[in-house]
C-alpha cells in the first residue's frame, strides 16, 4: 500500500559544478512533468542543473523527462521503489556538488524569477538555511497555498497564509520552517545540522529540519518575489486522507521527541495535550478519528530508533526557540500574525 519498500539502486550522478540544483521528488507524477520542466526552461537565471529523484515510479515519469535533457542540464537519481519525500530528496542532495539546493515539487509551475529572486535572497543574508517561495494555488492563484510553515507549543505546524489573498504577502520575512515544496537551501549546513529525516517518510520532515537549524541558530526565510503555482496532494491523492493524516500525526510526535529538551515537555505538556484534543474533534468530524490516534499510538513505537538532535560544537538555542514555540500559538489562533 503506498508504494512504501526498501531497498535502492545503484546510480551515478556525474559531479556538476553549477551554483543551484534543483531536485525535483516524483512518484508517479507523469501529468505533472511536462509544466513542471518547461517552466524550469524558461527562468531568467541559467546557471542550474535538475535532479530528477524518482521514487520507483511504475508510469512513464522517467521518459517524459528525459524529453527535457536538450534543454535542461538533468540528471535521473533512479530509486527501486518509493521510499518518501525525505529519502528521495536526501539521495539529490548528496549527488549535487552545487553550493545550493532547491526543492521543488513536481507538481508546481514556477515563475520566470523564481530561481533568480530565491538566490538573491539567500546570498543576502548568510546565516539563512532555508528561504522559501510563495506558493500560490494553481486553480486559484489569488489565493495562498503556502507563505511559510510554522510549528507551535500545542505541537501542531500549519502553513501560513493558506487560503488567503496573496496581495496580504508581499514583504519578505523571517518564518519557522521553509515549505520544502519550494526552497533554496545552503547545501553546506546540511552537513553540521544533518539532512531530512528518512524515518518520516513524508510530511513534517521540512518543519523538522528547519527546526534543527533554529537550534543551531540559523534563520529561515519567506520570498514573495519568487513565485509558484502548486496543485498540492499530488502524490497522496487529497487534502485528508487516512495515509496522511496518520503520517502526520506521528511526525509531529516524532519532531517534538528529536528536538525538545527535557524541560521542554513539562512546558509544552498541556498545550500539546489540547493540541491533540484540538484535532481529534477535527478529524471526528472527517471521520479520520481512527487514523489520527493510530498515527500518534505508532510515534511511540519509532522513538525508540529515533536519534535526537544535538551539538558537540555549541550550545542549542532551545530557549530562544521555545519562546517562538509559544508565540506560535498566538500566531495559529489568528491573534497575531
Amino acid at each position: 500500500k503506498n508504494g512504501i519498500c526498501t531497498g535502492i539502486s545503484n546510480f551515478k550522478i556525474e559531479e556538476n559544478m553549477k551554483k543551484v540544483t534543483i531536485v525535483i521528488p516524483n512518484y508517479n507524477g507523469e501529468k505533472y512533468i511536462d509544466e513542471c520542466f518547461s517552466a524550469l526552461t524558461k527562468q531568467t537565471y541559467k546557471d542550474f542543473d535538475v535532479i530528477l529523484a524518482d521514487n520507483g515510479s511504475e508510469d512513464n515519469s522517467i521518459s517524459k523527462a528525459c524529453q527535457y535533457k536538450d534543454k535542461l542540464d538533468l540528471k535521473i537519481k533512479k530509486l527501486n521503489c518509493n521510499y518518501g519525500f525525505a529519502k528521495a530528496v536526501n539521495e539529490g542532495i548528496r549527488q549535487s556538488q552545487a553550493e545550493y539546493v532547491i526543492l521543488l515539487n513536481n507538481d508546481t509551475h514556477a515563475g520566470r524569477h523564481f530561481v533568480e529572486n530565491l538566490l538573491k535572497a539567500i546570498e543576502m543574508e548568510k546565516d539563512v538555511f532555508a528561504a522559501q517561495a510563495l506558493m500560490l494555488q494553481y486553480n486559484s492563484p489569488e489565493l495562498v497555498d503556502s507563505a511559510g510553515d510554522y510549528f507551535c507549543g500545542l505541537g501542531v505546524a500549519f502553513s501560513a497564509g493558506k487560503d488567503k489573498k496573496a496581495s496580504l504577502y508581499k514583504k519578505k520575512k523571517d518564518i519557522f520552517s521553509a515549505c520544502a515544496g519550494a526552497a533554496i537551501y545552503r547545501r553546506k549546513i546540511f552537513e553540521e545540522i544533518g539532512y531530512f529525516e528518512e524515518e518520516f517518510f513524508a510530511y513534517l520532515e521540512d518543519v523538522d529540519i528547519c527546526y534543527r537549524a533554529k537550534l543551531f541558530g540559523y534563520r529561515n526565510i519567506f520570498v514573495p518575489d519568487a513565485k509558484v503555482l502548486h496543485v498540492g496532494s499530488a502524490s497522496s491523492g487529497s487534502r485528508y486522507n487516512e495515509f496522511k493524516v496518520s503520517l502526520a500525526a506521528r511526525n509531529s510526535m516524532l519532531l517534538m521527541y528529536k528536538n525538545f529538551a527535557p524541560w521542554q515537555w513539562a512546558v509544552n505538556f498541556i498545550p500539546v495535550l489540547a493540541g491533540i484534543t484540538i484535532k481529534a474533534v477535527f478529524f471526528t468530524k472527517k471521520k479520520l478519528l481512527k487514523a489520527y490516534l493510530g498515527g500518534i499510538v505508532s510515534s511511540f513505537k519509532k522513538m525508540g530508533c529515533m536519534e535526537k538532535t544535538h551539538s558537540d560544537s555549541r550550545r542549542l538555542e532551545y530557549k530562544k526557540v521555545e519562546k517562538e514555540l509559544l508565540f506560535n500559538i498566538l500566531v495559529r489562533s489568528g491573534i497575531k500574525e
